[in-house]
């Protein structure tokens, strides 16, 4: 992804509260992701399901 400060919503996105809480829960897995793999070397699965999620969530409302 590059500089953010480029980013607008898509043609016809609507930010959606169920779309921004993926983006958000998300960013809080990675911060947890980042702690664990401090850790260990092996990344919950769970954790990686959500932070993908959250990720195309960030694709389907963002052009960047």
């Amino acid at each position: 992804m590059s500089d953010q400060a480029n980013w607008k919503l898509k043609d016809g996105a609507k930010l959606d509260i169920d779309e921004v809480a993926k983006i958000a829960c998300a960013l809080k897995s990675l911060s947890v992701y980042t702690a664990a793999i401090c850790e260990q070397d092996d990344s919950p699965q769970e954790l990686e399901a959500t932070v993908q999620e959250g990720l195309d969530a960030i694709d389907r409302l963002f052009d960047y």
